[in-house]
């Protein structure tokens, strides 16, 4: 891989504020833009909008499949972290341990989000519960992933679209089924976000081995809406799962070895909480797929946004 352009170890700071709920990635503190007024919202957007290209208005403008956006991640093996032998950018918390750069993780079968939940998405929730959240996170054009959303702000939204779709007579039966077989709806663990993101041929990035701003919104000034990035080679028809926005998961930050207990256990009033891709503002240093990002649960920022997993936990 040819790093000449790259930067070697940090994240350039021109023009860059520190967000300071953010971990160290390899002790290396991520640096973001400082939020300006927002760069993505400079439309006027439709506040409710009718219809949304790709998705259903009458199933809460999820996409338009079979399963309503949930891609199926098959069960097997895959390789989880990162050696600097062959990722020269990789910082020191993506290595798995002191003996081993990386480590084969096995994990079940289960289904992610095609998509980062969109602003219409988040809406439709909002309409349907009252809840509250700062106006701003609804601001943004429908089509585009919502931002500024918290960890829990997050998680209100997956638990009302699980018991909203296990009710719902208009569900696909095949999603139905599941959720009524004790599958639920929530953020993915850093283990399923990570094989989902780099599959199981340990490719750095989403779609190969090299950056390449054809597949990923980074490095720009603004969210696009989802999608608008086409990448054939990504594995499992994901989008943007690298560059948008930075996307929470259930897993709270805490140094690898990684066993599927660390998402539960030992947590305390100060856990941070891993976040994955990578956003729009980032470098493609960033947005490498085994970048491990952390922040404060009630963190809300312009570059913060998430993705669905449908799984057993």
């Amino acid at each position: 891989m040819d790093n000449s352009n790259h930067p070697n170890g940090s994240t350039s700071l021109t023009g860059l504020a520190l967000l300071t709920l953010f971990v160290g990635i390899a002790a290396v503190w991520l640096f973001f833009q400082a939020p300006s007024a927002g760069p993505t919202q400079q439309l006027e957007p439709d506040p409710k909008p009718s219809t949304v290209t790709g998705f259903r208005a009458d199933q809460w403008f999820l996409p338009d499949t079979a399963m309503l956006g949930f891609v199926e991640i098959p069960a097997g093996p895959f390789l989880m972290g990162s050696d600097p032998e062959i990722d020269t950018l990789a910082f020191d918390n993506e290595r798995w341990s002191s003996d081993h750069a990386q480590q084969t993780v096995d994990l079940p079968t289960f289904y992610i989000g095609q998509y980062e939940v969109t602003v219409a998405q988040f809406r439709a929730f909002v309409a349907a519960t009252d809840f509250r959240v700062d106006p701003q996170m609804l601001e943004g054009l429908p089509d585009h992933p919502v931002t500024s959303v918290s960890w829990p702000d997050a998680l209100a939204y997956c638990r009302w679209l699980e018991t909203t779709l296990k009710e719902s007579p208009e569900t696909p039966s095949q999603l139905r089924d599941l959720l009524h077989d004790r599958w639920k709806i929530g953020l993915p663990s850093e283990a399923e976000w990570e094989k989902a993101a780099r599959g199981t041929d340990g490719r750095i990035y989403p779609w190969g081995d090299r950056p390449r701003q054809n597949r990923a919104n980074y490095a720009r000034a603004g969210t696009t809406p989802v999608g608008s990035f086409d990448c054939p080679d990504c594995n499992f028809g994901l989008s943007d799962i690298s560059g948008n926005v930075w996307e929470w998961t259930r897993s709270p930050y805490q140094p690898y070895p990684y066993t599927r207990t660390n998402d539960f256990e030992n947590l305390d009033r100060d856990a941070l909480w891993i976040m994955r891709g990578g956003s729009f503002i980032d470098s493609e240093q960033n947005i490498r797929a085994a970048v491990r990002g952390g922040a404060d649960p009630g963190a809300r920022r312009p570059f913060i946004g998430f993705r669905l997993v449908l799984s057993h936990f």
